[in-house]
């Protein structure tokens, strides 16, 4: 019975004795990341569970990704089977209005253009040596949509998830920091300065009718064209139509607050516990942090350079700014154009045309991962 209990007792503090130099490294960033989350409030209802995961898969023989380990078991029951990030485009869709995008249907091409960064670093990603799914995934980051990224990579290149969605979403909590240099570096300030409520006098009330109508044209037709993307565009506009039909209340409060909440935290949970040390800290996890900074800037480039062909076209009707909304940050993006705008004509309210961008770029960045799977699978590269 001693010796039993002795033997035992040496078993204490065999998680130290077995800790890779990597683990501490990846508790100190999972550390980082709550600090993020709790202190500086910078995406934190992702961010805390994400960083208690990443600590938690760090303990040494806890074994909490094995096979019958519990972070296994929320990983294998909606990330494996790309349940998690469905279920938050319902909710994403239920929060989203898309009025201002279709009382000026125009700025929807703000919306494309701010997604052509993701096909240039798909490009740029290959040239490095990637393969074609794992570039789809790194190029995905450009989208500035968490969702979309965890849902193409958790479907096609599951060993970068860890390394993809902590891009994706620091980088979305950075849009304040990245895009203004590029905005003020393209535009002039006369361009800056223009007022879109006095140039743009045109734009009708929505009716209720067209609202209900739009989520189930674009799914039908997103879903002609690009069939493999129908998953995305079908959980998102779902959760708008409940939203905008006004039947159904209960299903679109839920989708909205309990549902998307403890999705969110099962899915947060989940890629850190992909964060374990030595399968992480690679050099390859550098380049893809280095890919989608790369691919948010080339997606805040485009933008604003097709806000600026706009201007010209409509005769200066267009303020440039506006591009920039035509990531997938909603609606952190239109915010900052909305900032931006203001410092160079106090009088400037940008805000409901740049989030009729964002909405834009919500739908694009859908869109963009839809073409990009039917193209895969065109190519015979997924079944």
């Amino acid at each position: 019975m001693i010796e039993a209990i002795i033997n035992g007792l040496s078993g204490l503090g065999a998680g130290l004795a077995h800790m890779h130099w990597s683990n501490p490294v990846m508790m100190a960033i999972g550390c980082l990341l709550l600090y993020l989350g709790i202190k500086k409030d910078v995406e934190p209802m992702l961010l805390v569970p994400i960083g208690f995961g990443a600590v938690l898969v760090n303990i040494p023989l806890a074994d909490l990704m094995g096979e019958e380990g519990f972070l296994r078991t929320i990983y294998n029951m909606g990330v494996t089977n790309e349940l998690f990030p469905l279920l938050i485009f319902i909710g994403i869709g239920a929060m989203t209005d898309f009025g201002p995008l279709l009382e000026n249907p125009k700025i929807f091409l703000l919306g494309a253009a701010g997604q052509f960064g993701i096909f240039l670093t798909i490009g740029l990603a290959l040239a490095f040596g990637f393969d074609k799914l794992d570039a789809v995934a790194i190029g995905i980051i450009g989208a500035c949509d968490g969702p979309t990224a965890i849902y193409v990579t958790s479907k096609y290149a599951p060993h970068l998830l860890g390394a993809v969605s902590v891009a994706a979403y620091s980088y979305m909590s950075l849009v304040p920091v990245i895009q203004p240099p590029i905005m003020k570096f393209l535009t002039t300030e006369k361009e800056r300065a223009i007022d879109m409520n006095a140039t743009n006098t045109d734009n009708k009330p929505v009716s209720k009718e067209a609202r209900i109508i739009f989520p189930i044209v674009v799914t039908v037709v997103g879903g002609l064209i690009a069939p493999q993307g129908v998953p995305l565009l079908a959980t998102i506009m779902l959760g708008n139509l409940m939203r905008e039909c006004g039947v159904v209340n209960r299903l679109y409060k839920a989708s909205e607050n309990e549902i998307a909440n403890v999705v969110t935290l099962l899915l947060g949970i989940s890629i850190g516990a992909t964060m374990e040390g030595q399968a992480f800290l690679k050099g390859q996890t550098l380049l893809i942090l280095a890919f989608g900074f790369v691919a948010i800037c080339l997606d805040t480039v485009c933008g604003v350079l097709f806000g600026k062909l706009m201007n010209l076209v409509t005769g200066g009707k267009i303020n440039p700014l506006i591009g920039a909304a035509g990531i997938s940050a909603y609606p952190m993006a239109a915010r900052v154009v909305q900032r931006e705008g203001q410092k160079y004509n106090k009088f400037n309210f940008l805000l409901m045309h740049a989030v009729g961008a964002n909405t834009g770029g919500q739908v694009g960045s859908v869109m963009a991962a839809a073409i990009m799977l039917s193209v895969l699978k065109g190519m015979g590269i997924i079944p």
